[in-house]
């Protein structure tokens, strides 16, 4: 059989490979996708999506149980894990079946199965029919990533899990060890502590969420321990001894090893690109520790190859991969483009408290010399997060003080992964202090704080 050909074929259906298909199939290429499991990939199926509707759902239990404050009354307050996981499970098939029929109304060709690349320009698909060979001048790596798991902390689906095996658990976890406080682990942590699970979250550098700004992580930690969660900074898990109902965990913290007992363990300590068996490496692309090295235009050197998302450098989020679909596919057609910018791309986090944020912290706008004016305002001096019932939370701004340049914006509180895009806006058309300051926010609003925020980085703060 002869090989078909394409403009341009994708390799991988998540929100980079999908959307990179659309947009170059909207510019007049012909396009194909190749998948091996879920159109939509992980953040559709099995990340992203699905955790945002169990999320939802640990959130209205949690104000069910405030009915009182609110002048409500609601009684035997109760949850079925079963059908908080059905209503996901339903949420995300919904939202793959959407991303089948954007495939057909683009008139894209899908082709299930492995793919490899023998050959510059040339890409091989095992399907459940056979070997279909596909040739292509430009070819779009999407191939993600997976849960990275460390050796003696592998995932077994019993007692310990990765986010896979949170998302459709077993059993209820009463007492649950989750290892890593960046997004994934916190949001579980957050998800299961608040219908019950007595929970404990350990995280070997010197505070929780990592990469947000200091203060934020901070107030992060106050609220999740008023919420009976327990915080390990600093601290590491060795090892797990595991029996039929329990997994015993050595934690070292200051230098001694410390025994504790959980029935339920999540490991969330980073991800492993899925970037093996391709046949990389023979094209000549290079591979660090996993991610194939890119410049920022998406090109790994190789005449062609292209490779967007989680399986190139961080940071790793869906709307990055989505945006650089889109530059890739305008590259191929030979657009001018602008490539993404690390420090444009907003990050969330759904705990409880929500957090939020894009650009620089301060301790990093500092490390890169900025002199910087910072200011802050918390939801307490909010009416309508007081109205909410809803007033823990702060947003603190970041400006540079000879430019008025908005550096950074970092939140935690109610829908400040809705607010967050404000900031993300205004820092995309290089706005200045003045032109925040200029801006009428509605009242009553919790996007007021966001304005305020930035009036008290130049002592004009009103409501405090």
């Amino acid at each position: 059989m002869a090989a078909q050909n394409f403009d341009v074929i994708v390799i991988g259906a998540g929100p980079g490979g999908y959307v990179a298909a659309i947009r170059a199939s909207q510019l007049g290429l012909k396009v194909a996708i190749v998948e091996r499991e879920h159109m939509g990939g992980i953040c559709l199926n099995w990340g992203c999506i699905p955790t945002k509707a169990m999320l939802r759902s640990s959130e209205i239990f949690h104000l069910m149980h405030r009915a009182k404050e609110f002048g409500l009354s609601a009684d035997n307050i109760g949850y079925d894990l079963d059908a908080v996981v059905k209503r996901s499970r339903g949420v995300a098939k919904q939202l793959n079946s959407g991303v089948g029929h954007l495939m057909k109304k683009n008139k894209i060709t899908v082709f299930m199965g492995e793919a490899t690349l023998p050959a510059q320009g040339k890409v091989s698909v095992k399907t459940e029919k056979g070997t279909e060979d596909l040739t292509a001048k430009n070819i779009i790596l999407a191939t993600g990533a997976r849960a990275r798991e460390l050796p003696g902390l592998e995932a077994d689906g019993k007692r310990v899990w990765t986010y896979k095996h949170a998302l459709v658990p077993p059993h209820m976890p009463k007492k649950l060890l989750v290892i890593g406080s960046g997004a994934i682990g916190i949001e579980f942590a957050s998800f299961y502590n608040t219908l019950g699970a007595d929970t404990t979250v350990v995280e070997v550098m010197d505070r929780i969420l990592p990469v947000e700004d200091a203060e934020i992580s901070a107030f992060a930690k106050k609220s999740f321990e008023k919420q009976g969660m327990k915080i390990m900074a600093k601290a590491m898990v060795k090892k797990l001894d595991r029996k039929a109902d329990k997994v015993t965990a050595h934690i070292e913290v200051g230098g001694k090893v410390e025994t504790m007992d959980f029935d339920t363990v999540i490991s969330a300590v980073g991800i492993v690109a899925n970037t093996e068996n391709l046949g990389l490496e023979a094209l000549g692309a290079k591979i660090d520790r996993s991610f194939v090295v890119t410049d920022d235009h998406c090109r790994t050197g190789v005449e062609g190859l292209f490779v967007i998302g989680d399986a190139t450098n961080g940071p790793w989020l869906a709307h990055k991969a989505s945006h650089e679909g889109v530059m890739v596919a305008e590259i191929i057609a030979g657009k001018k483009v602008h490539p993404v910018k690390p420090e444009s791309i907003p990050g969330c986090t759904y705990c409880h408290p929500q957090v939020a944020s894009v650009g620089l912290t301060e301790a990093k706008a500092k490390e890169r010399g900025h002199e910087v004016r910072v200011g802050r305002f918390p939801f307490i001096g909010n009416g309508k997060a007081i109205a909410l019932g809803d007033p823990e939370g702060m947003i603190k701004t970041i400006f540079d003080a000879k430019t008025g340049e908005l550096l950074g914006a970092h939140m935690i509180g109610p829908e400040v992964t809705e607010m967050i895009q404000g900031y993300v806006v205004g820092k995309q058309l290089e706005t200045t202090e003045e032109d925040l300051m200029h801006t009428v926010f509605p009242h009553p609003t919790i996007s007021e704080a966001m304005h305020e925020a930035v009036l008290d980085a130049y002592d004009r703060v009103i409501h405090i």
